[in-house]
């Protein structure tokens, strides 16, 4: 199976003492091989920040 369930972190929530957001995505490995990168929305800060792949 080509594709894999990941976790995404927020880092800006580290940052600024602020309890960090993850979302759950997919993502093909065969086509991407480094980790993800999107903006999500962080309710604990009320912004969208960039939230990236965990292991």
């Amino acid at each position: 199976m080509a594709r894999e369930i990941i976790t995404l972190e927020c880092t800006e929530a580290k940052a600024e003492g602020k309890p960090v957001s993850r979302y759950m995505s997919t993502r093909n490995k065969k086509i991407q091989t480094e980790r993800v990168e999107k903006k999500k929305y962080n309710p604990h800060l009320r912004r969208h920040t960039v939230h990236r792949e965990i292991k």
